[in-house]
């Protein structure tokens, strides 16, 4: 039988508020345990929540920002269940009036354009944290401990329709996620500190089967890599047990990145068992017209707009202009590379943003922002490119030399003192192919029995001829004049 995934997402992003959302108590990461935690956040008798309106800008930008609609009057409630680093028992969050409902999320997975609906982002506080390690009882017994530092750290829950059918779409709608509130300002995205964090609802059924499956919830993974092989890891789990006679189990499940499994954690509970209800101590939050254009207007221009313009503008394929958008950061880098060539080699500026420069960041854990190659001097690198002072090969050379910090990084600089420029004199490329040819008569014979590959053997052996400094498409002319 052939099996279909279906995933929705739950994502986690921390709201980057200087204060808890409901309490003034700070977020900053790092502190030492339960100093960040005030009587509001302990939920100690006689407290109120008093609500930090700057989360709701945040709201209003994320919802404005996949076309949802940002609601006018939205309502807290107390979602009830009981964890030891819960200390109210409860968690104030939006149940049946969200602030954000629908909108949608486009993004690529290979050259593929995928677009995934969103059921809905909603607000509410996180809870504290229960730390297993290190802790010793009286009697030598391991024991728990609770830092309440997050309790009330101000979240936006963004839900996905379970639209993704395998884990590269969750990873890849993650990812867009994640670029969109970092691109916003609204959340840091920083995963190791639990800024960002997603919880996948995976379920299998039947290829061509209308209705789902019986869905399992992974809880809390703060890594790509970790989602994608959570999910692989569930599905086959949830195959297998199916077809071995079993049934899959509504359930919360833990990813064990170690032992690469999953493993049950609770039963998964449903709106019922939570018990909502509206919170007694928090009104209605209201938002108006006039506060959601003046969020508008606070906007930068966002990953969908810019992506569109690139095509427009610059001529840019859909797949390059989003992989430019992916950053704000590679879009100001791409941009600036751009305008420093007066906007006329946007397509060879944004193969060496996507290309070489990329390779090179990656492969020393670098962001854009600690590139060693600024866009102005990688800017003249593709200008000595378009003028045919050097050949898109040696121009990988020359960046090595400026990623290395050889003569300042200047392009001409290294090209004049390692004598790398292009030969483009023809009388100097025709006498070489002549001797290539005069040297090579049985592989010219194979190409001129139809052997197209012999041609570019010959086109090799100019090159090698020229030290590479060969303009190649002079080259390519000339053999074939020649050979024809």
């Amino acid at each position: 039988m052939e099996w279909e995934i279906v995933i929705g997402l739950e994502i986690h992003a921390q709201l980057s508020t200087a204060s808890k959302i409901f309490s003034s108590s700070s977020t900053r990461f790092g502190a030492a345990a339960n100093t960040q935690a005030s009587a509001t956040d302990m939920a100690l008798p006689g407290t109120l929540p008093v609500f930090n309106e700057g989360a709701v800008d945040k709201a209003i930008s994320f919802g404005l920002a996949i076309g949802g609609q940002v609601a006018s009057r939205s309502i807290f409630a107390r979602k009830n269940y009981f964890y030891p680093d819960l200390p109210k028992n409860y968690q104030i969050s939006q149940f049946e009036d969200p602030i954000v409902t629908g909108g949608k999320i486009s993004f690529f997975v290979g050259e593929e354009e995928i677009t995934i609906n969103l059921t809905r982002a909603h607000l509410e506080e996180d809870a504290g944290k229960s730390l297993h390690e290190n802790f010793t009882g009286p009697h030598g017994e391991s024991s728990t401990g609770i830092d309440l530092n997050r309790a009330g750290t101000p979240l936006l829950e963004i839900v996905s329709e379970p639209e993704m059918r395998s884990a590269a779409e969750a990873v890849g709608y993650a990812r867009a996620v994640h670029s969109l509130v970092v691109w916003l300002g609204m959340c840091d995205g920083n995963m190791q500190e639990g800024s960002f964090r997603a919880d996948a609802n995976v379920s299998v059924r039947p290829k061509g089967q209308e209705k789902l499956g019986t869905r399992c919830e992974l809880k809390n993974i703060n890594s790509f890599r970790f989602l994608e092989r959570a999910i692989n890891y569930e599905a086959r789990r949830q195959i297998e047990l199916i077809e071995d006679g079993g049934q899959v189990v509504q359930e919360t499940r833990l990813y064990d990145a170690d032992l690469d499994e999953t493993r049950s954690m609770r039963t998964k509970g449903d709106a019922d068992d939570y018990r909502y209800f509206p919170d007694p101590d928090l009104p209605p939050l209201l938002v108006s017209e006039e506060r959601i254009e003046a969020v508008r207007a606070t906007m930068p221009e966002l990953p969908a707009t810019k992506r569109e313009r690139y095509q427009n503008e610059f001529g840019l394929s859909a797949y390059d202009a989003a992989q430019l958008t992916m950053s704000r950061d590679t879009a100001t880098y791409f941009e600036q590379t751009n305008a420093a060539l007066n906007n006329a080699q946007a397509k060879l500026a944004a193969n060496w943003v996507l290309g070489e420069l990329a390779a090179s960041l990656n492969r020393e854990e670098l962001d854009i922002t600690q590139a060693k190659v600024n866009p102005t001097q990688l800017a003249k690198l593709i200008a000595r490119i378009a003028d045919n002072t050097i050949s898109n090969k040696i121009a990988r050379d020359v960046f090595q030399a400026m990623w290395e910090g050889q003569e300042n990084g200047d392009a001409d600089a290294i090209i004049e003192s390692k004598g790398l420029k292009q030969i483009s004199d023809v009388g100097a490329i025709s006498a070489m192919v002549d001797e290539v040819i005069a040297a090579n008569p049985a592989i010219v014979e194979e190409y001129r029995s139809g052997r197209d590959k012999a041609f570019n053997s010959l086109v090799g052996q100019v090159m090698k001829a020229a030290r590479g400094k060969a303009n190649p498409k002079q080259v390519t002319d000339l053999l074939k004049e020649k050979l024809g």
